[in-house]
């Protein structure tokens, strides 16, 4: 069952609303491919750094990542609500008058490039300076967040309205949480025993396709996706980390990464003959630059729930098994560059050949 409302669960009003947030996030989605993937590659290039690109094994559900931090690769943390957070929760998301999105806040941050002409309109995702706004604070360490502006009574608005935000729920309540609406026990994380508290912890990390042993942005941004289902609202998440070199996103759809991918001028026209269109139709949409005689695209991997990883259909406690996956992956595909307006993602099987 879930945790949000469906659209024809929704009033005629909210149905708008719904609406509005999804084409913001579709705008917003296009500026978090661009600042994670290929800001984070152009900085590469201009320390004249080698480019480190993915490997396919990375994606796999369940995949270990290299422990290696990189320096040039954007990280970061942004947390977009459909609604506004109840004031209840500020004991575990942290989001208060002191880091608002005011003039007065942003400036006791004396290292961001701000102008002396703040308008406090740019937080708002309609405004023209909000991508030149929220690329100030995109490095600012812990989360951004957004979510529906309150005082507007007569519409919906979304401001970027705190940064600096922390999340301080307990991993071990993330996971006890979910493992309680999966059915793998009743009420408490060690009712089981200590093992069994670890094997869920560990499948709650596998919930989001992340190894067990990450931590910073990556751990903030699982744990805030479990809390804010307390919400009974939608939300999506963008994280990217200095080590994974992704843009990670979650959903009420699930989670998926973005990364970057290198073809060559036989891939690429391979795949441009598959989808009916010239090789120079697909360089001029999908490619986002070139490197040693190879198109530099942008890949995404979607995932999907096993049945170990839903509420069972009869709503009886269960086992949990460690060895069962609980991801697949769901959907493989190419996306066209930032910006592009008529061309969709391109299908193909990247990770399993």
């Amino acid at each position: 069952m879930a945790f949000w409302c469906v659209r024809e669960e929704l009033s005629q009003k909210n149905r708008l609303r719904r609406s509005y947030y999804e084409l913001l996030r579709d705008e917003l989605d296009q500026q978090m491919l661009q600042y994670a993937l290929i800001d984070s590659y152009n900085k590469f290039i201009l320390k004249k750094t080698p480019y480190p690109f993915v490997e396919k094994r990375e994606l796999k559900p369940r995949a270990r990542i290299p422990a290696v931090e990189y320096e040039s690769q954007n990280a970061f943390l942004v947390i977009f609500l459909e609604d506004s957070i109840p004031a209840i929760h500020k004991k575990y998301i942290r989001f208060y008058q002191t880091n608002r999105t005011t003039k007065a806040n942003l400036l006791r941050y004396g290292n961001l490039p701000l102008s002396g002409k703040f308008d406090r309109n740019q937080k708002y995702l309609e405004s023209a300076h909000f991508h030149g706004l929220i690329e100030i604070l995109l490095p600012v360490d812990y989360a951004l967040l957004i979510q529906r502006d309150t005082a507007s009574k007569k519409r919906d608005r979304f401001s970027l309205s705190h940064f600096h935000v922390k999340i301080d729920w307990p991993i071990a309540d993330a996971a006890e949480d979910l493992a309680i609406s999966l059915r793998y026990i009743s009420k408490d994380l060690y009712e089981r025993g200590v093992k069994y508290a670890e094997d869920i912890q560990k499948k709650f990390f596998e919930y989001y396709c992340l190894p067990s042993e990450v931590g910073g942005r990556r751990t903030a941004a699982i744990v805030a996706a479990q809390y804010l289902k307390k919400t009974m609202c939608i939300s999506t998440i963008y994280a990217g980390s200095s080590e994974s070199r992704a843009l990670i996103r979650i959903s009420e759809r699930g989670v998926s990464k973005s990364i970057l991918m290198t073809l060559t001028e036989d891939e690429m026209a391979q795949i441009a003959e598959a989808n009916n269109m010239t090789p120079r139709t697909f360089k001029k949409n999908y490619v986002v630059t070139r490197t040693k005689n190879k198109g530099v695209c942008i890949f995404q991997a979607t995932y999907s729930f096993t049945n170990h990883a839903r509420p069972p259909d009869d709503g009886k406690l269960r086992d949990i098994k460690p060895d069962l996956n609980w991801l697949t992956v769901g959907g493989q595909h190419i996306l066209p560059k930032p910006g592009v307006w008529k061309n969709p993602p391109i299908s193909l099987n990247f990770i399993y050949t």
